[in-house]
This record gives structure tokens, C-alpha cells and sequence, in this order.
């Protein structure tokens, strides 16, 4: 179906931070699949647990036990502090869609009213969309759910007048809106709506999909600003590139869910489940976080001061590069640096109509660094 625009590129083959096309042009993956691929591409520890699961049990459904899949909530919860349970589906929108159903079981009804972020991105399913912050992206699609409310991001006293206890039961935000552009939030912001869910007895859920795993150099988002929440949704690094979400939660918050409240034909399946253990098993071997906040320095110090550049935003390896006029008029945009920079044989994406969005893998090399920031450095000029 017409749902995305046609590929410019066909890939074949990957190894680490590498691609290559069908033609054999190789090129540098700065985008990771949108920080899906954190580890890189085929990491062997990755391909021999998913080789091995095929090979032993792949589905036998949710009305029996299987092994991968409780290993693998024990270690979500355990990165996640403990005290929690784990809903394991297929992908971030599903993980949302397990959250905004558990806010409103949790809060019963009349406080089903869930409250998010201008410029947020939770997913295109109806309730995760309801949830995305970009009416833009709503209006195709009306009527959506009701019951949602949006508030100016990063600005506390706008959150605090769509938080009407009496009709709201939960708060969904992103630790950085990817798709908004690369925009964290302030740790202040992020201490302060904690403190108004207590006070107010609102959930706080946050969305961890693109920023949790070590890739803001911390393993969840939220743990920069020092807080605690209650729900946490993650997906997109979380197998390295199998299609796996959870929806992580207070015990008693989870407890609101009864059987058949919920469910997924394929979530927490071996496969999946097989391949989401062994990437967190080599995430934490090799200190992903730390890796992160490292490398992520190297390239934020090179891009700043690089001409053509006006800002680089972000934490860790999900960096935001903020172009200046005369170079988006010159190259038709971010999405004209983007095409000039995949010529070059480097991938990024325009995630704004004036900026750059890189997530490379985790475990990207120095001199990979020093590579993509020269090409970056050539199509600029």
C-alpha cells in the first residue's frame, strides 16, 4: 500500500555500523533503523540466540509458558529498578496501546482523560495516535478516541491546567521527542510533573520507545532528570531489529489488569523473547549507556562548531542537528542534506524540515565517528 514514499536505496546486507546496497555500495548507518539496530547490524551474539530459538520452539501461544519470555520481563524489571510487571507485545505503538487500556482500567471511569505533549510521537494505532501530540497527523483519521488532552511541551503551567484530576488518569511524555525534532525535556519540567501526579494521583507513563536502552547515555530517558515513573513503554532497540515492545509497571498499578483485559496473539513469544535477552545481555557487557554518552560527545563537539550548523540537541547518541538558513536554501532543506549526505554514503534522516536526526549504534567505533562527521562536514559546504 502507498503508505510510505518509494525507497531510494535497496539494502542487502549489514555487519556493525556498515550497510550495503543491491548495486555493493557500502555505506554508514547513522540512524540505526530509527534506533532500532543498537548493537549494529547482524551482531553474532544476536543472530546465534535467534539461530538457536528457531531451532528449539518458535509459538505456542499465550495459554501456555514458554522460558525467554519471563527471563526477559524479570530483566526489564530489574533495569527498571524492581517492584514491577511487564507486558511484552510486537512493536512501541502496541506498547502504548498497553498503557493508555491499563491508565484507564487503573483510573476507572469518568478519569480516563489522558494527557500528552505538543509535537509528542506515541504511534500510529488509533489510541497512540490519539496520544501523538501533531493534530496535522489527526485529521485524516477523525473522529479519534476521546478523552485526550495536549499541552505546550517542556511548560509545566500549561501541563498542570489540562491536569484535572476529577477527568484525568495518567500523563504520557517522552524523555526527548524524537519526531518532534530532537528536544529533551528539561530535567526540571520532567521533576515537576512527578511531583504534580503524586499530588494530583495521576499516573506518570513514560514513553521510552526511542530513547530507553543506554541510548541517551543513561539506560532509560527519565533517569536524567532523577525521577521514578510508573509505567515505562520501550520497543525499538530492545532485539536489536526482531519486532518486540513492553509495557513495564508498578505492581499495583499492573494489578488493575485482569485476564482478558489485554492480550497479544504473538507478544512474549520465544523468538522474540530469545532475541531481546541476548541483545540487553551484550548491552549491559558492553555498557551501552557509557558507550553512548561517550561517543555521543565526540560527535556533538565536532558538529558544533561545523559551518553550516546552529545547534546540536539531544543526549547521548540521539543528536538533533539544527541547520542553518543559507545551507537549507541551498540544498532544498534537511531533506535535500539528508539525500546529499546518503550520496555520500552516509544515512541519517530529516526529522524536521530544518534538522538532521542521528542515532547511530551504540557500539559505534571512533573512526566511524571521524568518517560520517567529514562526510557531514563535505555536503554542508
Amino acid at each position: 500500500m502507498p503508505t510510505y514514499a518509494p525507497p531510494t536505496v535497496t539494502f542487502v546486507r549489514g555487519r556493525g555500523s556498515e550497510l550495503w546496497d543491491d548495486a555493493g555500495r557500502r555505506y554508514l548507518d547513522f540512524l540505526s533503523g530509527l534506533a532500532v539496530t543498537s548493537l549494529g547490524h547482524a551482531h553474532p551474539v544476536v543472530a546465534d540466540a535467534i539461530c538457536a530459538q528457531a531451532n528449539t520452539l518458535l509459538h505456542v501461544s499465550n495459554l501456555f509458558a514458554t522460558v525467554p519470555g519471563p527471563q526477559l520481563a524479570l530483566t526489564i524489571d530489574r533495569l527498571l529498578g524492581g517492584g514491577g510487571q511487564v507486558f511484552l507485545c510486537n512493536s512501541g505503538a502496541e506498547a502504548n496501546e498497553c498503557a493508555i487500556k491499563l491508565a484507564r482500567r487503573w483510573a476507572g471511569r469518568g478519569r480516563h482523560g489522558l494527557v500528552s505533549a505538543y509535537g509528542s510521537f506515541h504511534g500510529r494505532t488509533l489510541g497512540a495516535l490519539a496520544a501523538t501530540g501533531q493534530p496535522t497527523k489527526h485529521e485524516a483519521f477523525q473522529p479519534l478516541p476521546e478523552g485526550f488532552r495536549y499541552a505546550a511541551w517542556n511548560d509545566l503551567d500549561d501541563l498542570a491546567r489540562q491536569m484535572d484530576p476529577t477527568l484525568v488518569g495518567a500523563v504520557l511524555l517522552e524523555p526527548v521527542q524524537g519526531e518532534g525534532g530532537v528536544l529533551p525535556a528539561d530535567p526540571g519540567y520532567l521533576q515537576g510533573v512527578r511531583r504534580l501526579c503524586d499530588e494530583r494521583g495521576i499516573l506518570l507513563m513514560i514513553d521510552e520507545i526511542q530513547t530507553g536502552l543506554g541510548r541517551t547515555g543513561r539506560w532509560w530517558g527519565f533517569e536524567h532528570a532523577g525521577i521514578q515513573p510508573d509505567v515505562v513503554t520501550s520497543a525499538k532497540a530492545l532485539a536489536n531489529g526482531v519486532p518486540i515492545g513492553a509495557c513495564w509497571a508498578r505492581a499495583d498499578v499492573a494489578a488493575a489488569f485482569a485476564p482478558g483485559d489485554h492480550g497479544s496473539t504473538f507478544g512474549g513469544q520465544p523468538l522474540a523473547c530469545a532475541a531481546a535477552l541476548a541483545t540487553l545481555g551484550v548491552m549491559e557487557s558492553e555498557d551501552v549507556p557509557a558507550r553512548a554518552a561517550a561517543a555521543g560527545a565526540r560527535i556533538t563537539s565536532a558538529l558544533a562548531t561545523m559551518p553550516g550548523v546552529t545547534a546540536v540537541r539531544g543526549p547521548g547518541l540521539l543528536i538533533g542537528v539544527e541547520l542553518t538558513p543559507d545551507v537549507l536554501a541551498a540544498q532544498g532543506g534537511a531533506k535535500g542534506v539528508q539525500m546529499g549526505l546518503l550520496d555520500q554514503g552516509l544515512v541519517v534522516n530529516a526529522v524536521t524540515p530544518t534538522a538532521l536526526r542521528l542515532a547511530p549504534p551504540l557500539l559505534v567505533s571512533d573512526d566511524e565517528i571521524d568518517e560520517a562527521v567529514t562526510i557531514i562536514g563535505k555536503v554542508l559546504q
